[in-house]
Parts: C-alpha cells; sequence; structure tokens
C-alpha cells in the first residue's frame, strides 16, 4: 500500500481535499483508506444501539459487519496515544493508498497543504517529509522550493501525480520501526 500524509494549518482544506482525492483515486482504479487523527473523544455510536450498549457494558472490542460495512471499536481503559504507524498496521492489506491527516509531525512523506490567506508559516522550508505542495497561492509561498507545486483546487491532477510517483509512498512497515 501507498501512504501519503495530507498535512498543514487547521482551517486549510486538509479534510476538502481528502474528500475530493478519494473519488478521484477511485476514478483512477485505486481502493483508498483514510487514517484520521482525532484530538478530542468522539463517537460513532449512538446511544441505545446494540454496540453502544456492548460497549456500555464493558466490552473492550465490539465488531460490527453487516454485508456492506464492518466496523472494529476498542475502548481503552485509560487515554493512550498510538501512532500513525499502529493504525496502518490495522488496515486491510488490500488498498492501494492511505491518506493520512493528523500526524503531522510523523515521518511520513507529506503532501502539504498551504494557503497564503492563513497567513501561517508553511511546513515544507522545515520538513524533509514534505514531498509536495498543494496550494492555491502558487506565487505567494514565502520561500522558494524545488518541490512540486500542485493546485490545490484540481484533486484529479494531484491524484494523477501521486500515481506518477511510482513506488515513492510505498509503505514499508519496517522502515519505521519505533
Amino acid at each position: 500500500m501507498n501512504v501519503l500524509l495530507i498535512a498543514g494549518c487547521s482551517g486549510s482544506g486538509k479534510t476538502t481535499l481528502i474528500e475530493q482525492l478519494i473519488p478521484a483515486l477511485k476514478a483512477l482504479g485505486q481502493r483508498v483508506s483514510v487514517v484520521k487523527h482525532a484530538h478530542h473523544r468522539f463517537e460513532m455510536d449512538h446511544p441505545g444501539k446494540d454496540t453502544w450498549r456492548h460497549r456500555e457494558a464493558g466490552a473492550f472490542e465490539v465488531v460490527a459487519a453487516s454485508p456492506q460495512r464492518l466496523v472494529l471499536q476498542r475502548e481503552f481503559e485509560r487515554p493512550v496515544e498510538l501512532s500513525v504507524h499502529h493504525l496502518l498496521a490495522e488496515l486491510y492489506s488490500g488498498v492501494d493508498w492511505v491518506l493520512v491527516e493528523g500526524y503531522r509531525d510523523s515521518n511520513l512523506p507529506k503532501l502539504e497543504v498551504w494557503r497564503q490567506v492563513h497567513g501561517q508559516p508553511p511546513m515544507y522550508p522545515n520538513d524533509p517529509f514534505v514531498a509536495a505542495i498543494a496550494t492555491d497561492s502558487e506565487a505567494r509561498l514565502p520561500q522558494p522550493t524545488g518541490l512540486p507545486l500542485l493546485n490545490l483546487n484540481q484533486a484529479a491532477d494531484v491524484a494523477r501525480w501521486m500515481l506518477s510517483q511510482g513506488d515513492r509512498f510505498a509503505y514499508d512497515a519496517s522502515q519505521y520501526a519505533e
């Protein structure tokens, strides 16, 4: 599988780009998964549902499956911060691409989403893992770069660029030993 971290400041358009990249990659015959880091408590279940009741009763893991979907929920007894590599190990191996949102400080290859309007400094001058920049403000980048510059508003072009990179984004868990 290939892994690309979509990084940038809050509100820069990371989620929107991922939302557009998924169908663009699928149109090119690719199977896509997403890993998203949440900084807050979140719920994917609802009170009264069987799976919620099982979790509330104290189950460590609840797996729910239907002909269309599988969901695994795991409850930690105390807070634990899993690395992106732990989460990648949990994914189905038959996926072509994993797009990661969050985990900005990880050592994965990154596509930086940068918009001049936010006034935030870019990551690329100081982060050796930035492989390219997706921006709507190419002429306003604060520092020159030799990195590929991609149009943030052209997800199909970004997807084609990703595929053109061959094995550059191939994920090998052994190179990320923790």
